[in-house]
């Protein structure tokens, strides 16, 4: 499935940024403390290596000029190059670009990968623009960055607002200010590119199906059976939509959906594959669909279920609904979708929480496979794809999970001490230059 470009005009909700440095500041500190970091690698992880803001010009269609700002903010590349979305969003700073780069750093490293992590994006609002002036501000972004990305030193991929469209103006743009003999050797400057231009088969699915095998591998460690259990999903877009559609194959029951329109329920079940066609002929928004009745967006979290897929925004679940939440797994397919003081009423609470640098890697990993197909010239299969995404999550899962168990703490910070001692190891092996 590709988000189409009309889905670029949804009305936008307000992503809050605030604390969000924070939040990633404390996870970190917490891991840090429970694996006795050394204090000089902390000083290099707790700061960004590069930060860029660009400011530049696009001509509107009424041939006006805009000047916009950008940003791409590289935390981390002990392990390989930057790797993190972009995003086109009128809440897009500094410091929100600083956390999610962070949060990417301890992603790639968790899922084994050879990478570090960035993220990055442009300060607007895409619904005021037409798809023309998209394109044009997405090329004259590209140029602004310049050699600030590249295949092998930064490489996006899409993000809030962005989509496979978005990754294949950027490509064809970097690729036509290289030398002709080496432009399909920088194919893979961005990942999430359409299938027709060096994508990925399977990319579009892989985060949300990591979320569903990430819920499917912690049932099966308590021996418990996806089938029957009620889930409600926050977000019904590429992550969302998928999750819900292989948990679904696995018995699972829909009861309740949550988007940027409205919420609505029923605790007898929504069909997937019914709401998601219901989306496509009602400019992508749930809202009416015939056999779900709405709900108030403030109780929605509260609402009776097993599990809850928050697949939207950061900083969903806090200290105001965490007590409230009926959920007993949270499988996190947003970055950010807890805060700090949230996860410490819902762990108090026994809620298992699976954190986001494991719940939704699956497209990060998507996104490797995807640049090693580029670089080495090949063609994946779908099958091929899944089967690798499949073996690669359980190896994480596995690890986080025996982590957890055997030192007595919760997912998350023994996600972030797995991620950080892999580049605590990288650190200490080859020194700090000079």
């Amino acid at each position: 499935m590709t988000i189409a470009t009309a889905d670029l005009k949804k009305p936008l909700k307000k992503v809050p940024v605030r604390g969000m440095m924070d939040n990633v500041m404390d996870q970190f500190n917490s891991a840090a403390d429970q694996i006795g970091l050394h204090p000089n690698i902390r000083k290099i992880l707790s700061i960004t290596n590069n930060e860029i803001i660009v400011n530049f010009p696009v001509k509107m269609d009424n041939g006006d000029v805009e000047i916009f700002t950008g940003y791409r903010v590289q935390h981390n590349n002990a392990l390989g190059p930057y790797k993190g979305g972009l995003r086109y969003h009128p809440t897009v700073d500094i410091d929100a670009a600083r956390a999610l780069a962070m949060w990417m750093t301890w992603k790639t490293s968790l899922a084994g990968l050879p990478y570090g992590g960035g993220k990055g994006g442009i300060k607007l609002d895409p619904a005021k623009y037409s798809k023309e002036e998209l394109e044009r501000i997405t090329r004259r972004f590209t140029f602004a960055l310049a050699d600030n990305i590249g295949p092998e030193h930064d490489i996006p991929a899409p993000d809030i607002n962005t989509n496979s469209q978005t990754m294949a103006w950027i490509a064809d743009t970097y690729m036509s200010t290289r030398p002709p003999a080496e432009r399909t050797a920088n194919q893979h400057v961005v990942t999430g590119k359409p299938d027709g231009s060096g994508g990925l088969e399977g990319r579009d699915r892989a985060t949300g199906y990591g979320v569903y095998l990430s819920i499917k591998f912690w049932a099966e460690k308590n021996n418990k059976s996806l089938d029957g259990k009620k889930f409600i999903v926050q977000g019904f877009g590429n992550v969302g939509y998928w999750a819900a559609h292989f948990l679904e194959k696995d018995g699972a029951k829909l009861v309740a959906v949550q988007d940027a329109y409205g919420s609505i329920q029923n605790q007898k079940g929504i069909k997937v594959e019914d709401l998601f066609k219901y989306t496509k002929i009602n400019d992508g928004s749930i809202v009416d669909f015939p056999s779900a009745k709405p709900v108030d967006k403030n109780k929605f979290f509260t609402l009776n279920c097993d599990i809850c897929i928050p697949a939207a925004l950061g900083n969903q679940i806090t200290k105001e609904n965490a007590s409230r939440i009926k959920a007993r797994l949270i499988a996190e397919g947003a970055n950010g979708p807890t805060n700090v003081e949230g996860e410490k009423l819902l762990l108090k609470r026994g809620i298992t929480i699976i954190p986001d640098i494991l719940c939704n890697s699956g497209g990060v990993i998507g996104s490797y496979f995807e640049w090693l197909q580029n670089r080495n010239g090949e063609l994946w299969q779908l099958d091929e794809v899944m089967a690798k995404l499949d073996k690669k999550m359980k190896e994480s899962f596995d690890k986080v999970y025996d982590y957890s168990k055997n030192e007595g703490i919760d997912m998350r910070t023994a996600a972030f001490c797995i991620a950080i001692e892999r580049i605590e190891k990288a650190y200490i092996q080859r020194g700090i230059f000079p």
